[in-house]
């Protein structure tokens, strides 16, 4: 993987994430950090050359000639080391969105601590705020305190140990120093947001990287997992932890919007939002590796917003649990040029069948790991299980948001699913209500499915009703046990055929002429295999997806079977998640 940029980007696969619970950096592997937003992860970033090379704005740190790059995560965190080695010598960097005395900080407070390991390396850096996708100009204002540089409501402080801003201009900040071994030098940048700012003390940022390398790992000590691709199954629940907006418990599927889902532009979302359904896998995940916090927290933040936001069930909201208003195309070039850039996401307001099935699971599974539901919870599932039984004959927009409603198949199973998951709530007395109207409701959308949605020509079930094209989603009830059946099996084999690229699985018929292949399609696969028995069939496969990460272990939404290229946004939440869940039934049905 080269380091080297074009036109100023960098391959998606260059990038490593880092977060503090609230805002995540994108880290390219040439010490470029290319995306910011400050102070949350939805704001407008205000480092953003990942989208706009001249004007996005970016925190550079590298050495001044020729170098070679190798990088990891410090184990059990997610905090950065990339080893900078030069013909003079070789250094290490450190980088982290830091931790307090008492957790998460009020502020954004990156620390880029540099460690001379042998000989002499002279390292410049630069701190470039962007234009906050074309909606701001950055400036340097001297205060009483220092500089600072300010760029619409956000102020930022640069400070150094060993070293301190010299120059930069009037919009941005600047400076050099040389390594030696055992050296330390150290950048602060700290930011805010409509409030004011907190100088950093770079001795105490630096004890702060220690602290918050100890955070991370207490976590993951807590995390308990010991099966196949421990790994990488760590580094994904790692990578959903970047994810998780621990102000409200909320999910975002990815930190980043707008990068293509092909080369050519026009498929460019935001995906700064949480999805039903992404907390549903979630939970699934958190719950089996025993971490409770999170779990209750998201499942909190879900019941709470559909509260607020009812009566009807949305797809997505916003992190802070809202419905996302209108979507606004803004005047940037994107990636390698490639638009639109957009803040806001079309899906909102869709009507998504399969989000009930979503989230009935969440509240079974919770439940099931010993949780108790509380009364006006219980009367809102009720409620919605009676919704799901009145409507599912309906069509929808299905799973991939598609703008043609039809009857989606792995939308009718979603209901089934809804219906089911409903029926066994109630049989535990957590929710009221008579379980024989909604488990003869489940068993009517069963048997329609099995009518309606089966192509004999294809030995497979099909993307809608009464179609021949397939659609990988379909897999994902292999899991739910819609179906594990022959039927399933041979379903498998056609998607396998039809949409299969290698190891990797595009979304549905005539997506190879749309985008690239779909990370989580293709470990839906995997575990799709484990569930109808072809294990050693879901092993082969799981292995060869592991492969296909970057080089510390991230996916991004897409790959391209072409080259193993990144599209989409990354680091992905519903491609990580799709690996722990495959990872978890593989392990569960292999165990013996």
């Amino acid at each position: 993987m080269s380091s080297q940029r074009r036109d100023g980007y960098t391959d998606l696969r260059s990038y490593a994430a880092i977060g503090d619970g609230r805002t995540v950096a994108l880290v390219a592997l040439d010490g470029g950090i290319d995306w910011l937003p400050i102070s949350a992860l939805n704001s407008t970033p205000v480092f953003a050359r990942l989208l706009d090379a001249r004007e996005g704005g970016s925190i550079e740190l590298a050495p001044a000639g020729t170098y070679t790059v190798t990088r990891r995560y410090v184990p059990g965190t997610n905090v950065l080391e990339t080893t900078f080695t030069t013909d003079a010598g070789v250094a290490r960097v450190t980088d982290a969105l830091v931790n307090g005395f008492a957790g998460r900080l009020p502020w954004v407070e990156l620390a880029r601590r540099v460690d001379g390991i042998r000989g002499a390396v002279r390292f410049r850096w630069r701190v470039t705020p962007g234009t906050c996708l074309s909606t701001a100009s950055p400036w340097v204002d001297t205060t009483i305190h220092g500089k600072v540089i300010r760029v619409g409501s956000v102020t930022i402080a640069v400070r150094g140990l060993a070293h301190g801003p010299r120059g930069g201009g009037s919009r941005a900040l600047a400076g050099s120093f040389t390594t030696a071994a055992k050296s330390r030098h150290l950048i602060t940048v700290a930011g805010t947001a409509n409030e004011p700012v907190h100088v950093p003390v770079p001795e105490l940022t630096d004890e702060s990287v220690n602290r918050t390398i100890a955070s991370w790992q207490l976590w993951s000590r807590d995390f308990n997992y010991d099966g196949p691709w421990a790994d990488a199954v760590q580094r994904s629940a790692l990578a959903l932890k970047l994810l998780i907006y621990s102000p409200t418990g909320a999910i975002a599927a990815a930190p980043t919007t707008s990068l293509p889902e092909n080369l050519r532009g026009g498929k460019n979302w935001d995906y700064r939002f949480a999805w039903v359904r992404d907390t549903a896998y979630t939970v699934r995940s958190l719950v089996r590796f025993g971490l409770r916090e999170e779990t209750h927290a998201a499942v909190a933040w879900l019941l709470r917003t559909i509260r607020e936001c009812g009566p009807e069930l949305h797809i997505l909201y916003t992190l802070d649990g809202a419905v996302p208003g209108d979507v606004v195309t803004l005047d940037v070039p994107g990636w390698r040029g490639i638009g639109p850039v957009t803040i806001g996401n079309r899906a909102a307001n869709q009507l998504q069948l399969g989000v009930y099935g979503d989230l009935f699971n969440v509240m079974r599974v919770y439940v099931e790991a010993g949780n108790v539901l509380d009364v006006d919870t219980g009367l809102l599932l009720a409620s919605l299980a009676n919704h799901v039984a009145d409507i599912w004959r309906q069509s929808d927009s299905g799973i991939w948001e598609l703008t043609e409603q039809r009857h989606y198949t792995s939308s009718k199973m979603g209901c089934w699913q809804a219906l089911t998951d409903a029926t066994r709530l109630c049989e535990m007395g957590q929710i009221p209500g008579d379980p024989t109207h909604w488990r003869s409701e489940s068993e009517l959308i069963a048997a329609w499915v099995r009518e309606n949605c089966w192509s004999e020509a294809q030995k497979s079930f099909t993307a809608w009703a009464g179609g021949d094209d397939l659609d990988a989603s379909v897999l994902l009830h292999a899991a739910s046990g819609f179906d594990r059946s022959s039927r399933m099996s041979s379903t498998i084999d056609a998607i396998r055929t039809e949409l299969g690229d290698g190891p990797l699985t595009y979304r549905y018929t005539g997506a190879a002429h749309e985008e690239g292949a779909f990370v989580a399609c293709s470990f839906w696969l995997a575990s799709a295999l484990a569930c109808v028995g072809r294990n050693d069939e879901s092993v082969v496969l799981m292995d060869e997806l592991i492969d296909l990460a970057n080089d510390v272990g991230l996916y991004s939404e897409i790959i391209d079977p072409s080259d193993n290229a990144f599209l989409g946004n990354l680091p992905q939440g519903l491609s990580h998640l799709a690996l722990l869940n495959a990872a978890i039934t593989i392990e569960e049905l292999t165990r013996d």
